[in-house]
Formats: C-alpha cells, sequence, structure tokens
C-alpha cells in the first residue's frame, strides 16, 4: 500500500486538479482509512492511504488519477456495537462525497458488518461480531467526475411563487412509454430533455417540474428477494450523485452532463426544476441492515443513535434510522449537497421529504433549530424554492403550518378538506372556504403569504386522481405485503360501481370528479401542484403505493391517454394564468379595499345571498359561491404598475341533487360561464347570464362566471 502525497483537507469529495485527483473523506472517529481504486470488474488497482488528517478529515493527492476512476474507502476503527461504533475495514465503502456512482449493490453476506444470520440481516439479527467476508465485489463504486459543462447562457427561470404550477413526475414514468421519444432515451433524463417531453409540459401550462428522487438510491433486499425494485427512489445513498438508473448514458459519470442538458432544455422552455430529496435517513435501514457506506464511516456522527441502547437508531421516518442533524458534519453534507444541487447542477428548489425530522433540535420539532438558521442565512439556498413534507412518524411530527418565513409546505390540510368535500362528508364550509382563500390560519401569522401553502389532492404517495374516484378500497397485491401497506382512507366516493365499468353514467360522473378536484386545485389562492398522469386519467388499477412498481403499472400510458381530460387540464391552467385573480401574493380582507367597490372577496349561498354566521355552522350546506374581485389586486406588476383583472364567481356544489343558483345581482349586473365541470367542451361565453337571473348547477359540479357588466350603483 502506497501513501497518498499532500493535499487539501476541503473541500470533501474527490476533487480531479491538473496533476491528479484529491481525495478527502470526513470520520471523526476512524484510527485510519484506505483509499480504493477499482476497475469496472471490480478488482483493485492500487491502495492508498490517507496519512494526512485535519479536522477529522483523511485527505490525500493520488497522481495520475482522473474523471471517470473508480473508488472506494475502506474504514479502520473500532468495532464496538454498544458503543455505536461499526468501523470494518472489510467492508468497502460509498463516499458520501461521489457525484456518480456505477453498480449496484450484489446482495450476500458480504455487505453486512456483523456476522449475519441466514437471513441476511433480518429483523431477528444473528451473531453480533464483525463480518470478515469483503464486499468489494458487491458493492457499487464511487466515480471522480469533472464539474465541467457549457451552460451556454442558462438562466433560473425564477418563476415568481404565485405564478407557480408544480407537476411532479418521475423521470422514469413520465417517459418510459411515450411512443414519440426513442426507445433508448425513454426513462432518461434525455428522454425528459426530448422535444416531445417538453412540448407536452409547455402546452399543459406547467411552470415547474418536481421530479422523484434523483439522488443516487437502491433496490433494498427484501425488494429483490421477492423480484420487485424501488420505484420511488426514497431511500439514498449518495446525495451528490445523480442516480444512474435514468441515464442513456452509462453509469460511469455520463449521467451528469445527461442531467445538467434535461436542466439546461426544461430552464430554455422556461421550467423550473425542483428536487424531491431525502435528507432524513440513507438507506442503510436500521440496525439489521447492511454497511455500505455512512454507517462504516462514522456512525455516531451520521445517525441519531439510542441513547439507552447506541446499538439502535431513533426512526423518526419508518425506514430504520433518521440522519443526525445536531452533528455539525451531517448538517454540513446537507448544506453542501444542496449547494451542489444549485450552483453546479443549476437546479430551482427543493422538496424535502419528511422534513420534520431535519427540524428536531433534540427530540420535539423545532422551528428555530440549526437547520433552518443555516438555510435562512443562506445566500444561495435561501433564493430557492424551498417546499416541506411538513411530518415525519415521530411524536409531534405533523407540523403542517408550523414552517418558518421562505418555506412552503405541502397543504394537507387542503388535501383533506377537498376531497372530503367532493366526496360528500360534512366538512364543514369554513373549512372549505379558508382552504379555497389560501389558509390564511396556517400561513397569515408568521408572515408568510398564500404560496407558502402547496394546495394539492393526489402525489406519488396515494391514488391517482382517477383512481380517487374509481376506488373505495386499495389494491397493492402485487407489493407482496398482503395488501397491508399504503392508506385505507379512499372510502364512499358515491360514483357507484368499483374499478372498471361500462355504465355510462358512472364513467361521466368519475370523470367530472375528476374535474371537480383538478379545478379546486387550481382555483384556490395557494400555490398547485398535480401530478404527472392525472391530465389524462392515468390509472393504477387500486394500487395506491406504487413505491415498488417499475413497471407499465406505474408508467404514464400515454397510448390510451384520455384526451378529454388532457384537453380540460390545458383549459384549467390556462385560465388560472390568464386570471390575476387567483395568483393572488397577498391574503385577502374581506372588505372593500382602495381603487374597489365591492369586497375583495365575498362567500354567497345558492340564493344569492352572503353567508352569514348561521350558514357558516350549518354542516350540512354543501354549496357555496365565492365572489372574487378583480377590480385593484393589491400586488404589482413586473413594470410596477398595479394589477387589474376580471372578477370572477366560483360556484362549487358536491351534492348529489342537482340546484338552482340565484346569481347576486349586488356584485355583477351580467355574467359569463367561462367553465362548467359538466361542461368541460363548451366554449366560454356560450351561456350568459343576466342581472339577477338563475343559474342550473348539476349535482357535483363546479362553474366559474367572469363579470362582464358592472352592478348598479
Amino acid at each position: 500500500m502506497r501513501a497518498t502525497l499532500p493535499g487539501r483537507h476541503n473541500p470533501l469529495g474527490a476533487i480531479p486538479e491538473a496533476d491528479g485527483t484529491n481525495f478527502a473523506l470526513f470520520s471523526e472517529h476512524a484510527e485510519h482509512v484506505d483509499l480504493v481504486l477499482l476497475d469496472e470488474t471490480g478488482n483493485e488497482t492500487g491502495s492508498f492511504e490517507l496519512i494526512d488528517v485535519e479536522d477529522f478529515t483523511f485527505h490525500g493527492l493520488v497522481p495520475g488519477v482522473g474523471p471517470g476512476q473508480r473508488y472506494g474507502y475502506r474504514v479502520h476503527g473500532p468495532y464496538d456495537p454498544a458503543r455505536g461504533l461499526l468501523f470494518n475495514p472489510y467492508k468497502l465503502l460509498i463516499d458520501p462525497y461521489a457525484k456518480a456512482i456505477a453498480g449496484k449493490v450484489k446482495w450476500g453476506p458480504e455487505v453486512y458488518g456483523y456476522a449475519a444470520s441466514p437471513g441476511y440481516g433480518d429483523e431477528a439479527r444473528g451473531n453480533l461480531a464483525p463480518n470478515l467476508l469483503d464486499s468489494a465485489y458487491h458493492m457499487p463504486h464511487s466515480i471522480v467526475v469533472d464539474d465541467g459543462f457549457d451552460w451556454d447562457d442558462d438562466q433560473h427561470p425564477d418563476t415568481a411563487w404565485a405564478d407557480t404550477i408544480i407537476y411532479e413526475a418521475h423521470v422514469r414514468g413520465l417517459t418510459m412509454r411515450k411512443p414519440d421519444i426513442p426507445p433508448q432515451l425513454r426513462g432518461t433524463y434525455a428522454g425528459l430533455a426530448h422535444p416531445a417531453t417538453i412540448e407536452h409540459l409547455t402546452q399543459l401550462g406547467i411552470t415547474a417540474l418536481e421530479l422523484m428522487p434523483v439522488h443516487q438510491f437502491i433496490d433494498s433486499h427484501r425488494l429483490t428477494r421477492r423480484g420487485l425494485r424501488n420505484y420511488w427512489g426514497y431511500d439514498t445513498i449518495g446525495c451528490f450523485a445523480v442516480e444512474s438508473r435514468y441515464s442513456a448514458g452509462g453509469d460511469t459519470g455520463g449521467q451528469v452532463p445527461e442531467f445538467k442538458a434535461m436542466v439546461k432544455a426544461l430552464h430554455k422552455a422556461g421550467i423550473e426544476v425542483i428536487l424531491d430529496v431525502v435528507y432524513n435517513h440513507t438507506a442503510e435501514f436500521d440496525h439489521t441492515g447492511p454497511t455500505l457506506s455512512f454507517r462504516g464511516i462514522d456512525n455516531q456522527a451520521y445517525y441519531r443513535l439510542d441513547d439507552h441502547d447506541p446499538s439502535r437508531y431513533v426512526d423518526l421516518t419508518g425506514c430504520g434510522n433518521t440522519l443526525n442533524v445536531q452533528h455539525p458534519q451531517s448538517l454540513q453534507l446537507i448544506m453542501d449537497s444542496l449547494r451542489y444541487w444549485v450552483n453546479v447542477m443549476h437546479v430551482d428548489g427543493f422538496r424535502f421529504d419528511l422534513a420534520s425530522a431535519l427540524a428536531r433540535q433534540f427530540y420535539d420539532v423545532d422551528r428555530l433549530s440549526a437547520f433552518f438558521d443555516i438555510v435562512h442565512q443562506d445566500p444561495v439556498l435561501s433564493q430557492t424554492k424551498l417546499i416541506a413534507e411538513p411530518w415525519d412518524i415521530g411524536q409531534g411530527g405533523y407540523q403542517v403550518g408550523n414552517f418558518p418565513v421562505r418555506w412552503a409546505e405541502w397543504n394537507a390540510r387542503f388535501r383533506d378538506t377537498a376531497r372530503d368535500y367532493w366526496r360528500g362528508r360534512a366538512v364543514g364550509l369554513g373549512d372549505l372556504a379558508c382552504r379555497l382563500a389560501g389558509s390564511s390560519d396556517l400561513y397569515q401569522s408568521d408572515g408568510r403569504t398564500p404560496s407558502a401553502g402547496i394546495n394539492f389532492i393526489t402525489c406519488h404517495d396515494g391514488f391517482t386522481l382517477r383512481d380517487h374516484v374509481s376506488y373505495n378500497e386499495k389494491h397493492n397485491e402485487d407489493n407482496g405485503d398482503l395488501n397491508r401497506d399504503g392508506s385505507d382512507d379512499n372510502r364512499s366516493w358515491n360514483c357507484g360501481i368499483e374499478g372498471d365499468t361500462d355504465d355510462p353514467a358512472i364513467l361521466e360522473l368519475r370523470a367530472r370528479q375528476q374535474r371537480n378536484l383538478l379545478t379546486t386545485v387550481l382555483v384556490s389562492q395557494g400555490c398547485p401542484m398535480f401530478m404527472s398522469g392525472d391530465e389524462i386519467s392515468r390509472t393504477q388499477l387500486g394500487n395506491n403505493n406504487g413505491y415498488c412498481q417499475d413497471n407499465e403499472l406505474s408508467w404514464l400510458d400515454w397510448n390510451n391517454a384520455d384526451l378529454g381530460q388532457l384537453r380540460f387540464t390545458q383549459r384549467v391552467l390556462q385560465l388560472r394564468q390568464s386570471q390575476p385573480v387567483l395568483r393572488r401574493r397577498h391574503f385577502f380582507q374581506g372588505k372593500v379595499g382602495r381603487g374597489q367597490h365591492r369586497k375583495d372577496i365575498v362567500w354567497l349561498r345558492p340564493d344569492g345571498g352572503e353567508m352569514t354566521d348561521g350558514d357558516w355552522s350549518n354542516a350540512t350546506q354543501q354549496s357555496i359561491g365565492m365572489f372574487l374581485n378583480g377590480e385593484l389586486i393589491p400586488d404589482r406588476a413586473a413594470n410596477g404598475s398595479s394589477i387589474r383583472g376580471d372578477t370572477l364567481l366560483v360556484l362549487l356544489h358536491s351534492h348529489s341533487e342537482d340546484i338552482w343558483w340565484t346569481l347576486p345581482p349586488q356584485l355583477a349586473a351580467r355574467w359569463e360561464i367561462v367553465l362548467d365541470t359538466n361542461a368541460p367542451d363548451e366554449s366560454s361565453g356560450t351561456r350568459i347570464v343576466d342581472l339577477g337571473g338563475t343559474l342550473k348547477l348539476r349535482a357535483m359540479s363546479i362553474v366559474i362566471l367572469k363579470a362582464v357588466a358592472r352592478p348598479p350603483d
């Protein structure tokens, strides 16, 4: 074994230089570290001891090594599970700062740090003695990467929050079955950058593409034994590395420029790129899991250990472990990773999986935790879009409405209220009105705006939009857990027969309910998000937990796209983008403002009268009108001028019987119908209602009207 030349302890990772590559690895409790160079077959081609140590960082320069080189680490130190120390030099380890990773885990006893029982890490772990089987031939390899790329004049679209429409998508699922993309590019970053994909996104009208995890992740041993794969990607093993399975250019570094080219193409089309990131846990799972990286580098630094039994982990995620954000190095890892994806990969923002776990300073979720402080003060990250999934599974983990300024949140209150309203549950119109108006009860008091709430009905986790209105029960049998996984809450959609049917009345009602749910999101104040495939009525046949279904069940079926749903989705997105009153940057005041003749918002009954306290307390009422005054909106356009727009009236009716609405003569003399979920193909302006007129609303429908004549003074 040779020693490296003197190098630098910062930055961490493998940094190619003119005369070689500098390697730097943090480990507070290690005794010494060996750098291993490998070829593509897994054979060692060189081994170097990192003899220089500074700030707990082992580092050194290896001459002649450049981009494309495969490498890993062997870390020496005490093996004492009772103290949470799990060093084992027989395990080849992935660099936490690797920017590309090649290969997959080849499951066997070799990848476990302890003397495994026959189950290779099942819950009944066997002998805790160290496992002396070498894992080199069973491990993925870290890759040295050159950051160079020709970005030309690439710019962040920097779309205002109020104008943002988020489209949650999966790299593979979105393009895997798209016929106008070459087969070799389907399911890849290059497929996302293909003109056919970008044309769909731009014609749809979204402004931001939120990608499910693209950090390198693994297929767990549990899944591979069942013949399944990790489709969603929430088992991260490298938070700097671009997931290689989505690359058309191979896994030895070509995935990095391919990802950059995708971002560049999307930016050119005016579309932001937001990454769903997983920093709350890693793919090494619980105490029975494999030793792949962090566990063997410094278990105590990277993970939250049980105070009473440091051989076990604190699990706030349901995935076996929780990253130790109390430790400065774990916090630095997250921040370095985030800055890398913004500065080097040019992404525009992040959605943080189980973000409450990152906010736990000690035990409770803390709005003043170190993580929030650092992000808030960071000159790069504070300017990006930051979105929290505001819960974890720990006590007190549900934190909807409690994240600090500069943070948006998945608004689960909106999701639950809107779902319940349209499936006929008594939700109380007061709560519905609050969600439609931007959830001021959650976000106004702490200085945030309506866009702090990410309004959604569906996401990757749960039923698709079509399945929400087609199934009362989940059908997850193919996942191998006896249908016990996934949420059980999808009952009573009043759509009749479950699953496939040829009944035209049931099919029409289901389609209308899809339109109702989508429209509810897009006419509400806040930032709307919907899931890819909902615009073409994608189904997963009742599977509401497709995390392991990397197959046609999860991929978008473009050949059987519901073109009527697609046209309607394009239409309602265009309506939102054309109407400033649907995209306010400030909360409603409920009063007459400067430059206005009417209140900025008025809530109405079907008889045309304004809602009273008694009406709000009527839990059985299922119809409400929302008057949105577009006379003078208290925002500013890009040129500094005041914003004026159309005045709208949104009528929502979730009852199973039709109803007659009296249009309020005090608010407008003439109304034009611009959208009707019961008549999705009807052109705007084909129906006009004059002063004091009535309008028949079909059962379970939404009608949006535009004022075309002012009311009499």
